[in-house]
């Protein structure tokens, strides 16, 4: 799925790459965000090293990982409304429940809205990840004893500069994000259904309302942590969000960490793989 969302992506934006390319670079992009202690970020520069081999530039890879976690969110807030309806139909909401809802719902619109209006204009996207930019140099100024910029601030402003050119390409050809959309809301129902299949092998049929809302809650939870895949943070917070909701605690961190152990089986090992072939062949060397 994601990998058809990269191709509609960057063919939007004029590079024309393969499917089985976009593949092997989902996997590989899945290892390392599993891998990696960033909260995404290290993802996010992979793809960017790796989309050079296919002749994207790095602002278009960027552009590309931004615009999927756009349109991500974008396709979970229906869902979200959904799971609140089902647990309201079989009086499973309470007080806790109804805040989380919210509280994601309002994350989820006020942070497309800020997301968009930095980036429609050039000046506000350039100082904005300019000043992120320095941040990021003085955290690693903080461990390194050189004072050198560890990310050149004039080359990074030229990366900014045509983030907001492709951002524009996309205004512009607002319909060609239609069938991304819909991969992002099939990506979205897939790990859901795989959850809730979970349950089912536990012999339990429980509310769909509770899963949609603890999937949501532990995925926005790890996205931002900086622990690998945000383990520890992701179990924890899924679990006490399915507690909220009705269910029992020993069965919740039961299915959660199987899911979490099965989804790792299924996606590590072929990830693992290509990634160490690219690796060994040179992250960025065009093929």
């Amino acid at each position: 799925t994601y990998a058809r969302l990269y191709r509609n992506l960057f063919a939007t934006l004029g590079n024309k790459v393969g499917h089985w390319a976009m593949y092997k670079l989902s996997l590989e992009l899945n290892f390392v965000n599993y891998i990696l202690p960033s909260g995404g970020v290290s993802g996010i520069s992979y793809f960017s090293i790796r989309a050079r081999s296919e002749g994207v530039s790095a602002a278009k890879a960027t552009l590309a990982q931004i615009t999927k976690l756009f349109l991500l969110f974008v396709s979970y807030q229906p869902l979200l409304i959904l799971g609140v309806f089902f647990l309201a139909l079989r009086g499973h909401t309470n007080n806790l429940i109804m805040v989380i809802a919210s509280s994601l719902i309002t994350l989820l619109i006020v942070g497309t809205l800020l997301g968009i209006y930095i980036i429609e204009s050039r000046r506000r996207i350039s100082n904005f990840l300019t000043f992120i930019t320095k941040i990021l140099n003085r955290l690693v100024g903080l461990v390194q004893s050189r004072r050198t910029e560890a990310i050149n601030i004039a080359r990074a402003q030229a990366a900014f500069e045509e983030l907001h050119d492709n951002y524009m390409v996309f205004k512009k050809n607002w319909r060609a994000l239609q069938k991304p959309f819909v991969y992002t809301m099939v990506a979205n129902l897939t790990e859901i259904a795989a959850l809730y299949v979970v349950y089912v092998a536990f012999g339990q049929y429980v509310n769909i309302g509770a899963v949609i809302l603890a999937y949501a809650v532990a995925n926005f939870a790890g996205l931002i942590s900086v622990l690998p895949a945000g383990i520890g943070i992701y179990e924890g917070l899924m679990t006490a969000v399915l507690v909220a909701t009705g269910i029992p605690a020993g069965l919740s961190i039961s299915v959660t960490i199987m899911f979490r152990i099965l989804t790792m089986f299924c996606q590590l090992p072929p990830g693992y793989y290509f990634y160490q072939k690219a690796v060994r062949e040179g992250l960025g060397k065009k093929v």
